[in-house]
């Protein structure tokens, strides 16, 4: 089970000093089974007058940082490690009713999925719809994970990766006509596509890492953006299309929402003449952390050895 250790740095330059106003930071990873976090800190500079923490209405991990006083600088520092259990494709266990393509969500579960499986782009020439059933067998036989998994490492082979480090996302129907774009052109592509087919979806954003000197995957040094699909008997299971992978090898999950807006790493505002920003430099380091720095208690719990390292 791979020990990682994910350093996340954002820092807004601006001309001169300006009035920093409210920031929202989603950059902890999501505790879970398959991911456990064994430390976690956060790094402000300047020191922000107020840091609350709170969850969001998708369970994520969100600090608010409130500052009184101007600066020319705004450094946001992520510094987290975590025990990490692949999930593979092959560990993908569906129930027997939804094996096959189509299939109904189950009454004790759809009201809950609802709002995950509405669409959120127009679609009028049903270019989205058409590109999704394409994946769909004519003989009623579609299996439902290699259908999806098919659509995936579609992306992955066809579509051209493009890095693009301003806000937004292209709509599906662009990346469509375009065949390229980032990570998160893509992941709205297939939650879009997918929605059509009658899937619950989210959107989610996190880290990639290479499990392996011999894999290659897109998106590293930065944040990266995927898929997560609910189906019976594995629950919300992950594909990314970016990089064809099905399940959670190489990602780390820090925020699950219905759309991409939903997660952004960090949003706020400032305040000042408009010519005063400069720009903004975004560094993401995954490596592998050293087991002898953390230690397993008598009640099971990890303790850091590492200086400094805190709960925040």
């Amino acid at each position: 089970m791979p020990l990682l250790t994910i350093r996340h740095v954002t820092c807004y330059r601006y001309r001169q000093p300006v009035s920093i106003g409210e920031h929202r930071i989603m950059m902890r990873p999501r505790e879970a089974f398959d991911q456990r976090l064994l430390s976690a800190r956060l790094d402000i500079t300047p020191e922000p007058r107020e840091l609350r923490w709170l969850h969001d209405v998708f369970g994520n991990s969100v600090a608010i940082a409130l500052f009184d006083r101007r600066a020319d600088e705004l450094v946001v520092s992520s510094e987290a490690t975590l025990e990490h259990a692949p999930l593979a494709q092959g560990q993908v266990d569906v129930e027997p009713y939804a094996r096959r393509f189509p299939f109904i969500y189950s009454s004790e579960d759809m009201p809950d999925l609802l709002r995950s499986i509405e669409r959120q782009h127009h679609d009028p020439e049903r270019i989205v719809d058409n590109w999704a059933r394409s994946f769909v067998r004519d003989d009623a036989s579609t299996d439902t994970v290699a259908m999806l998994t098919d659509m995936a490492t579609s992306i992955r082979r066809d579509f051209t990766y493009v890095p693009r480090h301003e806000k937004g996302t292209q709509t599906p129907i662009e990346t469509l006509n375009q065949r390229q774009g980032t990570c998160r052109d893509f992941a709205v592509l297939m939650i879009e596509a997918v929605r059509a087919l009658g899937f619950a979806a989210r959107f989610v954003s996190g880290y990639v890492y290479n499990p392996s000197r011999s894999e290659g995957v897109l998106g590293g040094g930065n944040t990266h953006a995927w898929v997560r699909i609910f189906l019976p008997g594995s629950g919300w299971v992950e594909f990314d299309p970016t990089n064809g992978i099905i399940g959670n090898r190489g990602l780390i999950r820090v925020a699950v929402a219905r759309d991409p807006y939903q997660a952004l790493p960090l949003s706020g505002t400032w305040f000042g003449p408009p010519a005063s920003f400069l720009g903004m430099d975004v560094t993401v380091d995954v490596h592998r952390a050293d087991p002898s720095q953390f230690a397993l208690t008598d009640h099971g719990a990890i303790n850091s050895r590492r200086a400094g390292a805190t709960g925040k």
